[in-house]
């Protein structure tokens, strides 16, 4: 496939699942339905944990805002917060590949972030990683290809680092080689403006970074964050991300012992036997047994894992770009127009691939929901979430204890009807926020 037709797919899907997503109401799933609840019954931002508030003021404010004229349609507001989540994410990496479309091996790298980094993790889409490993990408795709737009670029890329200094933990490693990157491209700025906004630029993603390693420093005792932090290895439990990954690390590593690989048809044939698996995985439950099969909360587990292969693919841009003269026979190679049209044609592969399962769980999500809300709408009272069939096939793919109360107050048509909740005191297994597990009021809200 030519360029511009892997371009142009990959950001068709991309726009694409965002809106079919959207509409399912995805940023309800886990935590998101406690975050909405608590936008609505406060008004006011919901930035509990001020290292990501940056990503909560830029996800959060639409909601708020149609709050403030006046919408009381709990339905149009969920898929409004759901839009915005996952359109954020989308339009940063529509940048970046935008920005790499004619740069040859980086298009392919930017595609390859697509579907190995975002879409395996991006279920768990009110994850502020998804949008912070966005934002650097754009920000290393604008440094990388050059001065275009000269204080334009400049002063988007202090937007991005802007954004990125209160955003998740991740920037602890990703601050400081989004800083490298840019720092490293405003040397190659003659425009005074343009040079100083990239510094300005480099200094906000360093900020990102001081801010992650004193969250991490503040919060390594606390209960929650010892535990995600155990969880970090777990990535495997996510096929989407192992799948993804494994095509990707094939086509890698042959190329590391044999770089004019590259040249010939190898990589896309392991694409598509990869890419055939990974397609199938919304299957494999019958195939194999009910253990083996996509996990929606598998994602969150993946997303550690995700920022460090961020990290690798970020780095290797930056090599290929900043070594021109380089006579390392891969990246020789990989400036051949042929090599570089392949390994995108892989990528996007693995992209499109990764799309049916993104889809598959969509479906398994709007089934949820709409079976989620016939139980609060024909029941009146306190329902136990242990007297319903939550653990389950398919439901068990969704299930959260502590955000039950805040998603059936969000679902309800009516005063009087049913709050699920489960049998915890929220003491001995807290959440790791103190307004989740209760009920919400949200007077004046209702789901139509």
């Amino acid at each position: 496939m030519s360029p511009a037709v892997v371009y142009r797919g990959t950001i068709l899907l991309l726009w694409g699942l965002a809106a079919w997503n959207a509409f399912a109401c995805r940023g309800l799933f886990w935590d998101g339905a406690s975050f909405l609840a608590n936008l609505l019954e406060t008004g006011s931002f919901h930035d509990f944990y001020p290292a990501r508030a940056h990503v909560a003021w830029l996800t959060q404010w639409p909601v708020l805002l149609l709050v403030r004229v006046g919408v009381d349609n709990v339905h149009v507001l969920a898929i409004v917060f759901s839009a915005t989540l996952l359109a954020v994410p989308a339009a940063l990496y529509h940048l970046a590949l935008a920005r790499v479309r004619d740069e040859g091996a980086l298009l392919a790298a930017g595609i390859a972030v697509v579907g190995v980094v975002y879409l395996p993790t991006s279920f768990f889409i009110v994850g502020e990683y998804n949008i912070t490993y966005a934002a650097v990408t754009a920000a290393v795709a604008v440094a990388l290809t050059g001065p275009t737009g000269k204080r334009r670029d400049g002063a988007l890329l202090l937007a991005l680092g802007l954004l990125c200094i209160a955003a998740y933990e991740a920037m602890i490693y990703l601050g400081p080689l989004g800083a490298a990157i840019v720092a490293w491209s405003a040397r190659r700025e003659s425009e005074p403006v343009a040079r100083l906004l990239a510094l300005a630029a480099a200094l906000a993603f360093l900020g990102g970074a001081v801010v992650a390693g004193s969250t991490v420093i503040d919060y390594w005792s606390h209960e929650h964050f010892a535990k995600v932090r155990g969880s970090t290895w777990e990535f495997w439990q996510n096929l989407q991300f192992v799948i993804a990954l494994a095509g990707f690390g094939i086509v890698a590593l042959i190329s590391l012992v044999a770089p004019g690989w590259l040249a010939g048809w190898g990589p896309v044939s392991v694409a598509l036997i990869i890419g055939a698996v990974l397609a199938s995985t919304p299957w494999f439950r019958l195939l194999i047994g009910p253990e083996s099969m996509i996990f929606p909360p598998a994602h969150y587990l993946a997303r550690s894992a995700a920022g460090g292969l961020l990290a690798v693919l970020l780095s290797a841009m930056w090599l290929h770009v900043a070594w021109p003269e380089a006579r390392w026979r891969l990246l020789v190679v990989l400036r051949q127009p042929i090599v570089a049209r392949r390994l995108a044609t892989a990528m996007f592969v693995l992209v499109l691939a990764g799309a049916v399962p993104d889809l598959a769980l969509s479906r398994y999500w709007a089934d949820y929901l709409g079976w989620f809300r016939s139980v609060v709408t024909t029941r009146t009272g306190i329902v136990y979430a242990e007297e319903l069939p939550m653990r389950e096939w398919p439901h068990r793919l969704f299930a959260q204890d502590w955000t039950y109360p805040a998603l059936s107050a969000l679902l309800r048509s009516a005063p009087g009807q049913a709050i699920v909740v489960t049998r915890n005191d929220y003491r001995s297994n807290p959440p790791f926020d103190p307004s989740c597990g209760t009920v919400p009021r949200l007077t004046g809200f209702r789901w139509p």
